[in-house]
Protein backbone atom coordinates (compact mmCIF):
# COMPACT_ATOMS: atom_id res chain seq x y z
CA UNK A 1 0.00 0.00 0.00
CA UNK A 2 1.37 3.57 -1.01
CA UNK A 3 2.08 6.36 1.29
CA UNK A 4 0.58 9.82 0.95
CA UNK A 5 1.45 12.85 2.47
CA UNK A 6 -1.13 14.48 4.75
CA UNK A 7 -1.51 18.25 4.94
CA UNK A 8 1.04 18.25 7.87
CA UNK A 9 3.51 18.80 5.44
CA UNK A 10 6.09 21.94 6.15
CA UNK A 11 7.83 21.02 2.80
CA UNK A 12 11.15 20.81 4.27
CA UNK A 13 12.28 18.19 1.56
CA UNK A 14 13.46 14.95 4.27
CA UNK A 15 10.99 12.70 2.45
CA UNK A 16 12.24 13.90 -0.82
CA UNK A 17 15.82 12.96 -0.51
CA UNK A 18 14.98 9.46 1.37
CA UNK A 19 12.61 7.90 -1.06
CA UNK A 20 14.79 5.37 -3.07
CA UNK A 21 12.63 5.09 -5.77
CA UNK A 22 12.32 8.99 -6.16
CA UNK A 23 8.16 8.46 -5.81
CA UNK A 24 8.30 12.17 -4.45
CA UNK A 25 8.29 15.43 -5.81
CA UNK A 26 7.38 19.01 -4.35
CA UNK A 27 3.51 20.28 -4.69
CA UNK A 28 2.31 23.45 -4.72
CA UNK A 29 1.28 23.25 -1.06
CA UNK A 30 2.92 20.16 0.18
CA UNK A 31 4.91 17.52 -1.28
CA UNK A 32 2.90 14.88 -3.54
CA UNK A 33 4.29 10.69 -3.50
CA UNK A 34 3.48 8.67 -6.54
CA UNK A 35 1.34 6.14 -6.05
CA UNK A 36 2.69 3.48 -8.58
CA UNK A 37 6.27 4.69 -8.10
CA UNK A 38 5.84 3.89 -4.33
CA UNK A 39 6.89 0.63 -2.87
CA UNK A 40 5.81 1.39 0.69
CA UNK A 41 9.38 1.07 2.20
CA UNK A 42 8.28 3.40 4.93
CA UNK A 43 11.78 5.86 4.49
CA UNK A 44 9.85 9.13 4.21
CA UNK A 45 7.87 8.39 7.07
CA UNK A 46 11.24 8.11 9.37
CA UNK A 47 12.29 11.14 8.16
CA UNK A 48 9.63 13.32 8.59
CA UNK A 49 9.71 15.98 11.54
CA UNK A 50 5.90 15.97 11.85
CA UNK A 51 4.75 12.66 10.71
CA UNK A 52 2.80 13.29 7.37
CA UNK A 53 3.99 10.71 5.34
CA UNK A 54 0.81 8.18 6.49
CA UNK A 55 0.07 4.36 4.54
CA UNK A 56 -3.01 4.95 2.56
Amino acid sequence: MAYCISEECIKCGACEAECPVSAISEGDDRYVIDADTCISCGACAGVCPVDAPKEA
